[in-house]
């Protein structure tokens, strides 16, 4: 499958879906946030606010912060993949996420099926 529409809409309509997740999950939305499309892959470049709860975290427990992170980001990637099914009819062979904590940053790439 190669990316639907490559058009200012339908782009900020990935955008929205990315941040209403962001909403759900933290409590508010991205600091800056660029969707770009190629062939069959959708990335998002994002930069995430910092949460108080991870400062405190750093500081008192870095291992637990480590791991909520990872967790926090798995189900970001659930999310993401159910939200763009449901909404957007988006059939996906991957979700790829990556987050560096200190920088805030977030790389996801969703990789669409092939068409037959």
């Amino acid at each position: 499958m190669s990316v639907p529409d490559d058009s200012n809409e339908y782009k900020k309509k990935l955008c929205h879906l990315y941040n209403e997740i962001s909403k759900e999950l933290f409590g508010f939305g991205t600091t800056l946030l660029k969707v770009s499309l190629d062939q069959n892959i959708i990335t998002f470049h994002a930069k995430h606010r910092r949460s108080p709860r991870s400062t405190a975290l750093e500081g008192e427990a870095p291992t637990l912060k480590h791991e909520v992170d990872f967790y926090m980001s798995s189900i970001y990637k659930k999310r993401i993949r159910e939200k763009l099914e449901q909404e957007l009819g988006l059939s996906m062979d991957a979700v790829l996420r990556d987050y560096d904590p200190p920088t805030q940053w977030a790389i996801t790439n969703i990789i669409l099926k092939p068409t037959k």
